[in-house]
């Protein structure tokens, strides 16, 4: 069974730096698989926010280009979003999988950004 294990988080003040680290347990498909973080604000819908193929290509939303960079290691399986310039807009939980949820969701992690 695959297991997803977010990192990372905490609290910070508005314009610092974060950096999430996700590990997945237990796939043997984990190099073909398109990863994803997902953010799930106070009261919304858990959105995605950046993914990247196995090759190593990567995509954006656009409220956090520029300011996020997502990572991989297919050696340790394990995906990476290092968070600069955060805002407030930023808080939320979040999580890793791939970009079609195929996992079962991990607990995430608590970023909170204070203004």
């Amino acid at each position: 069974q695959v297991q997803l294990v977010e990192s990372g988080g905490g609290l910070v003040q508005a314009g610092g730096s974060l950096r999430l680290s996700c590990v997945v347990s237990g796939s043997i498909f984990f190099r073909l698989d398109t990863m994803g973080w997902y953010r799930q604000a106070p009261g919304k819908q858990r959105e995605l926010v950046a993914h990247i193929s196995n090759g190593g290509t990567t995509n954006y939303a656009d409220y956090v280009k520029g300011r996020f960079t997502i990572s991989r290691d297919n050696t340790k399986k394990t995906v990476d979003l290092q968070m600069n310039s955060l805002k407030p807009e930023d808080t939320g939980v979040y999580y890793c999988n791939t970009i079609t949820g195929r996992y079962i969701w991990g607990q995430g992690t608590q970023v909170t950004v204070s203004s």
